[in-house]
């Protein structure tokens, strides 16, 4: 498949972990820097973290810095986020998304990105 697809999502205690898997297409993957985005209710999308093609090169948000870690398993075609001490605020709609003008250079803004999947709900409860 060309688009992306996103799963792992789920209701979650505020405190606890998920696990958010991104699988995309060898050309896709192969190729392109890949990213996180959310989308809370009411917000605009926004970056949560982004690998480089070597998965030499990672960047985060500062809001998720030390809790989240994206990585990827090239042989897997393969993206992950795991989210550990996540709070409430996480509360959003999870973007997986590729960068395909980049193998290694992260940039952190949606509009750079044109592959895009459908999204995988993560919900925090208090």
């Amino acid at each position: 498949q060309v688009q992306p697809v996103e799963s792992g999502g789920g209701l979650v205690q505020a405190g606890g972990s998920l696990r958010l898997s991104c699988a995309a297409s060898g050309r896709i993957f192969s190729s392109y820097v890949m990213g996180w985005f959310r989308q809370a209710p009411g917000k605009e999308r926004e970056f949560v973290a982004a690998i480089s093609v070597s998965g030499g090169s990672t960047h985060y948000a500062d809001s998720v810095k030390g809790r989240f870690t994206i990585s990827r398993d090239n042989a897997k075609n393969t993206m992950y986020l795991q989210m550990n001490s996540l709070k409430p605020e996480d509360t959003a709609v999870y973007y997986c998304a590729a960068d395909s003008d980049s193998s290694w250079v992260i940039r952190t803004s949606q509009y750079e990105y044109n592959y895009w999947g459908q999204g995988t709900q993560v919900t925090v409860s208090s």
